[in-house]
Parts: C-alpha cells; sequence; structure tokens
C-alpha cells in the first residue's frame, strides 16, 4: 500500500483542495493511505514548512512531491514506482 504525507494546517483551502485531488487519483482497488500532519502543532515543522503548506511526501526519504497545488504526474509517477515493488 503507498503512504503519502501532508504537511497541513486547519482551515487551509489549499491543504483541503490536495487532499481532495490526491484522493481522486487513488486508483480503484488500491487504496492508498494519507497521513495528514498538522505543521501548527510542532515548532519545527512550522519552521521548515511555514508558508509551503500544503506540502505533499510520497516515501520520506525522497524530495516532496509537490508543494501548494498537486502535481498529478508526480503522483502518478510516484504510485507507478509503488506498485512495481
Amino acid at each position: 500500500m503507498s503512504v503519502f504525507t501532508l504537511y497541513s494546517r486547519s482551515w487551509c483551502h489549499l491543504c483541503e483542495d490536495m487532499l481532495a485531488a490526491l484522493r481522486r487519483l487513488e486508483p480503484p482497488g488500491r487504496p492508498f493511505a494519507v497521513e495528514v500532519i498538522d505543521v501548527d502543532a510542532d515548532p519545527a515543522l512550522v519552521e521548515r514548512f511555514d508558508e509551503l503548506v500544503p506540502v505533499l511526501f510520497g516515501d520520506p526519504a525522497e524530495p516532496e512531491l509537490c508543494h501548494y497545488f498537486l502535481d498529478e504526474d508526480k503522483v502518478r509517477a510516484y504510485l507507478a514506482r509503488a506498485a512495481q515493488t
């Protein structure tokens, strides 16, 4: 199962939009998990992501997939790589 991490904050319409757009890319029969992390709950996360939210990661060891708006091409490529493993 693919897992995404979305760094977000409450009352952020871009964050809500990115999560909804990500869910629309969920392959039929192959659900993925999305861990939504509120950056405002941790000062270190605010320092790292403050003006960039929403920020989406697939593999946390790799660079972010996108921020502000969903990059469908990068997400689809990540899902395709994950399906091969």
